[in-house]
């Protein structure tokens, strides 16, 4: 049976105003300002009702069991087959197993910052405020602690799951009959029923007009829209400028007139666009704990709250089975490549990007597989050539990527990475490693250029030493970003916003051309 929590507010523990000095810094999710309704309900002596506020969809964003669920997977994968013998057990068993396995970090959870803010200002007015969940005592003990805000805590335990009516029952019994209730969803219902007023937090218009029915309305604090650009920026379109490396032997191969070749590998891109999204949004779900740590990646859709962890798995598995199809369309040479890149970026994911150095060998990889890819598609003969400057620039960009983590990170005072092997002292070897990688790069263009065979099939082969030097030019100038703590988290993003490369990669893609079709005198 769930027993209450009484906060025991030591000296050491978070007051209300160490916590508004805290969240400024805490990953914040814009929201339109809250709505207010009618006053305030007052107890018979003329004091404010208790407050009684749910967790999950409520005071945070995010689903604690869903997030809990992904950490045990992430660390213990075998367990996976486990969870539906623990489900059978009921909902309250199933939690129990879940959290004696992990540890929620709670001090990076976001919260619903203007709810926060409103909890403080009543806490301060002398009302009492309780925390009521379905999730697990050890979670709801955990944010309680962390926000220093809850005079008690009712939450689930092995043998009693405290939602819907088994929540208000729980209320009933530790709290009293009158008291107002802050929900967000269908399972609240019940509660608010019971409640002399309620406040809503992100509720759907459906279950709002349902509650209103069902008793006075204290607050209201409106659910932001969850856009398209937000949707798009979860699935990452912007760097599906990545799969543009399939059309690498199309245009080294100078097949691109050729129609049925063009139709091959527009599907051949969105095939790949789609998986690596649905590999992108698995991913940033599997890193939420360290994302929210880190400077730049806590403000991401999943790790901020601003796209629940469900609605983004359903639209992943939509992705992941509309690239198959696709794939399945350009040939099934081409559908076994994209399931190794799958498997590549899986293995990457899930272990090996937080081993230092074996992560950007498989970045390396994963983009010269793209080349393949392309090559697959078109069905042209990719050189040995290109697949080694492949390697060695993709593992030069890989380097760049995480150097300019690591000086961001030593600009903010931290001395290692959060979740990768790297630190910063590491800087010294990485520096030299990734400049050497892109010179390699550089000499097997340039013996490139000189074969005999390249000269044989360029008309003017000599002007392809211009592509040389643009090469040169450009990786320099981004590992000089670099060291300045200019560049972006990924290279080939900033590679497309910044001006100097976009001007340096046009002028050598023109040069390539004019080489190809231009004769000289």
């Amino acid at each position: 049976m769930a027993q209450p929590r009484a906060d025991a507010r030591r000296a050491d523990s978070p007051t209300c105003s160490d916590y508004m000095n805290f969240s400024i810094a805490a990953p914040k999710t814009r929201q339109p300002a809250p709505v207010p309704s009618a006053a305030a309900p007052l107890a018979s002596a003329g004091s404010p009702l208790p407050l009684v506020v749910d967790l999950d969809g409520t005071l945070t964003p995010t689903d604690t069991l869903i997030e809990s669920v992904v950490q045990l997977v992430k660390q213990q994968p075998l367990l996976l087959f486990k969870l539906p013998f623990w489900l059978m057990r009921g909902r309250a068993a199933f939690k129990h197993e879940v959290a004696s396995r992990t540890a929620f970090a709670a001090d990076s959870l976001p919260l619903q910052q203007d709810l926060l803010a409103f909890l403080i200002a009543e806490k301060a007015s002398g009302r009492r405020i309780v925390l009521a969940t379905a999730a697990h005592a050890s979670i709801a003990d955990a944010i309680a602690t962390r926000l220093g805000l809850f005079d008690q805590v009712l939450a689930s335990d092995a043998g009693r799951n405290l939602k819907g009516a088994e929540k208000l029952q729980a209320i009933r019994e530790h709290v009293g009959q009158h008291f107002v209730y802050a929900g967000d969803s269908r399972a609240d219902l019940p509660v608010w029923q019971a409640a002399d007023a309620a406040i809503l937090v992100g509720a759907s218009k459906k279950v709002a007009n349902l509650a209103r029915g069902m008793t006075r309305i204290e607050r209201e604090f409106p659910k932001p829209r969850t856009s398209l650009a937000l949707w798009m920026r979860a699935m990452r379109v912007h760097q599906w400028a990545k799969n543009l490396l399939l059309l690498v032997p199309m245009v080294t191969g100078f097949v691109f007139s050729d129609l049925s070749r063009l139709a091959a590998i527009a599907l051949a891109f969105m095939a790949f666009s789609l998986a690596a999204s649905a590999t992108y949004m698995v991913n940033d779900l599997w890193d939420l704990d360290s994302d929210r740590v880190h400077p730049r990646k806590r403000n991401r859709p999943f790790a901020s709250g601003s796209i629940g962890i469900a609605p983004g798995l359903a639209v992943a598995a939509l992705a992941l089975a509309t690239a198959l199809l696709l794939a399945a369309q350009v040939s099934t040479a081409f559908l076994l490549i994209l399931l190794l890149y799958l498997f590549m970026t899986s293995a990457y994911s899930w272990s090996l990007k937080t081993y230092v150095l074996i992560d950007v060998l498989m970045l390396s990889m994963l983009y010269t597989l793209r080349i393949l890819a392309g090559a697959i598609a078109v069905q042209v003969t990719t050189s040995s050539w290109l697949l080694a400057f492949s390697v060695f620039i993709f593992f030069s960009l890989a380097l760049v990527k995480r150097c300019s983590e690591l000086v961001m990170l030593g600009q903010s005072g931290r001395t290692a990475a959060s979740g990768r092997d790297y630190r910063i002292s590491d800087l010294v070897v990485l520096w030299p490693l990734g400049v050497g990688s892109s010179l390699s790069a550089i000499v097997v263009l340039g013996l490139f250029i000189s074969a005999p065979s390249t000269q044989a099939k360029y008309a003017s082969g000599q002007l392809l030493w211009l592509l040389a030097i643009g090469m040169i030019y450009w990786s320099a100038r981004l590992w000089i970003k670099t060291a300045r703590g200019e560049m972006h988290d990924d290279p080939l993003v900033f590679a497309l916003k910044d001006f100097g490369s976009c001007v340096s990669i046009g002028l050598m893609i023109c040069v390539t051309l004019a080489a190809h079709f231009l004769v000289l005198a």
